[in-house]
């Protein structure tokens, strides 16, 4: 294949950000986010995104280009990704993708499952109801309707049970059955190159990041946004926390505290997903001329 597409993988804080540039610079070609919160313009400091001066070295895309209110999928970034590298690789050889939401990457590498989009009307009724019949009661409905799902599904996550419960009210089947895990061809070569720290290096940049984006304002931001609270793009961590200390339930050094623990717990969820693959290259992202090289070597 005379098209690759190289995967800069691994936990959040890693270091991710500048090794893509530098990848990018080196093939002379555009970063694809795979941050399922960059997405949205409103939350930059938050999740970390690219500032004006990384935007000007590399063209990057799927960076600030959502609203707060859009309702946008792993299945709508599959369809949109997909269709932005068929353009980009009529000018590149190589692109870039880089982020760390564990289903947006797989959306790119191996395709998910063809299950139909939700319609409006149904989404609106099912958030109804879990506003007032709590999650408690929309978990038992699920284990009568789909009893091979409620047995493996995170029953604590809402937007996974509501999402079960959507598919089986919008097309009368289980939402089990539109889950065959087959993994879709690509007309491009991938690349996958994952980044690892030890973990007391890792909870050590990941605690000093969460300081510097305090001092860079997230507080601010996050108030910006309050009256979006409950939307899902903001059902994530850093905002949450900050929510709850302007809902008067915390103080503000517990909250960042709690934005620091729930940041090192997203990291071990994310090394445990990525690990499950074995088509991933692991490097310290100070190994930077290994990975180039691999890479290299991979190409040729």
């Amino acid at each position: 294949m005379s098209h690759t597409l190289i995967v800069l993988i691994g936990p959040t804080g890693v270091g991710k950000t500048e090794l893509s540039l530098s990848i990018a610079e080196h093939f002379q070609t555009s970063i694809i986010s795979a941050d399922s919160r960059q997405l949205y313009k409103d939350l930059k400091i938050g999740t970390a995104a690219p500032t004006p001066e990384q935007l000007s070295r590399v063209p990057h895309w799927f960076v600030g280009t959502l609203e707060l209110t859009d309702y946008y999928s792993a299945a709508q970034y599959e369809t949109d990704v997909l269709n932005q590298l068929e353009c980009l690789f009529q000018t590149h050889d190589t692109v870039v993708l880089t982020g760390g939401s564990m289903m947006y990457v797989d959306a790119i590498c191996k395709g998910i499952d063809d299950i139909p989009t939700v319609d409006k009307e149904t989404r609106e009724l099912m958030l109804q109801r879990y506003e007032k019949e709590g999650l408690d009661k929309l978990c038992a409905e699920l284990k009568l309707l789909d009893p091979e799902y409620y047995k493996i599904v995170d029953l604590k996550n809402p937007k996974r049970v509501i999402h079960a419960l959507e598919i089986c009210y919008m097309t009368g089947k289980t939402y089990s059955s539109f889950r065959t895990r087959n993994c879709k061809e690509r007309p491009f070569r991938i690349i996958k190159i994952g980044l690892t720290r030890d973990r007391e290096e890792l909870y050590d940049r990941i605690n000093r990041r969460v300081d510097i984006m305090m001092q860079e304002g997230l507080l601010e931001e996050a108030r910006s946004v309050y009256p979006y609270k409950d939307l899902n793009s903001l059902n994530t961590v850093g905002y949450k926390e900050i929510f709850k200390y302007l809902d008067g339930e915390w103080t503000l050094d517990f909250a960042i505290e709690k934005i620091k623990q729930n940041s090192r717990i997203y990291s071990r969820k994310q090394m445990t997903w990525f690990k499950r693959d074995a088509d991933i290259a692991w490097f310290h992202p100070d190994q930077q001329e290994e990975i180039m090289e691999h890479i290299k070597k991979q190409l040729s």
